[in-house]
């Protein structure tokens, strides 16, 4: 059971933030905006370096010593590649962006901006099947506690993901139900890249630390490609600065005190 609620903390999240569209009339505010994304990627930084790269490096101590340091640095390096390998192919539209990215298609606009989201949720739900698998093996170093504060950590910066992406698609002429679905099912990808990695948990136990670092590099990837970019776009870049500290000292904090 609480397995189960580990994997959907973070699309809970995600719901959450998307139910805004309900309560909200307007989209959020530029400078609301800026504040939320820097904050989402405070937390993300903050989580790729406590909860993935320092265990990752752990772990590999015992065995390697001195080149524990390796799984991590290629884990890390191959999520960076995997992540724009994924950028390339996938076709996605940013929010405040007219061209799409990706391979060329005829989607419409909402389904490119649910699928940008979509995008950086894989690494998300990946990195918590990934620490959950290492706590079901019985890993050392790996507790629930710390599995469950980096479902948590993940949930709090997928809250203002989820209203970012709805409020405008309600903005846009849609109704606020669809923007809801829309902005929900953005953050489904979640539970089900966790699922399929706990399913996989044989083969992922001896690569722990690889793939550990793996999401955390996936996760950097979409902090300095995409979140960092659209949260200093334009003036106030200050603002998302701030919302980075913010989201950065909280991650830290709850990694420290609870895992």
């Amino acid at each position: 059971m609480d397995l189960i609620v580990g994997l959907c903390i973070p699309f809970i999240g995600t719901a959450l933030g998307a139910a805004c569209v309900f309560f909200l009339r307007d989209e959020l505010h530029r400078l609301v905006q800026k504040g939320l994304l820097g904050f989402a990627s405070g937390v993300m930084v903050a989580a790729s370096v406590w909860s993935l790269l320092i265990p990752a490096i752990e772990l590999a101590e015992p065995d390697m010593g001195r080149l524990c340091f390796f799984p991590a640095a290629v884990g890390f390096l191959f999520g960076i590649f995997f992540l724009l390998a994924m950028d390339r192919v996938i076709p996605h539209l940013h929010l405040n962006e007219s061209e799409p990215e990706g391979l060329p298609s005829r989607l419409k606009k909402t389904t490119m901006l649910v699928l940008a989201v979509t995008l950086h949720n894989i690494p998300e739900g990946m990195a918590v099947g990934v620490v959950f698998a290492g706590l079901l093996a019985g890993t050392e170093g790996i507790t629930a506690a710390a599995a469950m504060t980096l479902s948590v950590g993940i949930a709090i910066q997928n809250f203002p993901e989820g209203a970012i992406i709805s409020l405008p698609l309600a903005g846009a002429g849609g109704s606020r139900r669809r923007a809801f679905c829309y902005g929900m099912a953005s953050g489904m990808v979640e539970p089900v890249a966790a699922g399929v990695t706990i399913l996989l948990t044989g083969f992922i136990v001896p690569l722990l630390p690889y793939l550990l670092s793996f999401a955390a590099g996936a996760m950097i990837y979409v902090v300095v490609e995409e979140l960092l970019p659209e949260a200093s776009e334009g003036t106030h870049s200050n603002v998302s600065t701030l919302g980075f500290a913010a989201g950065f000292l909280i991650m830290m904090i709850l990694d420290v005190a609870l895992g």
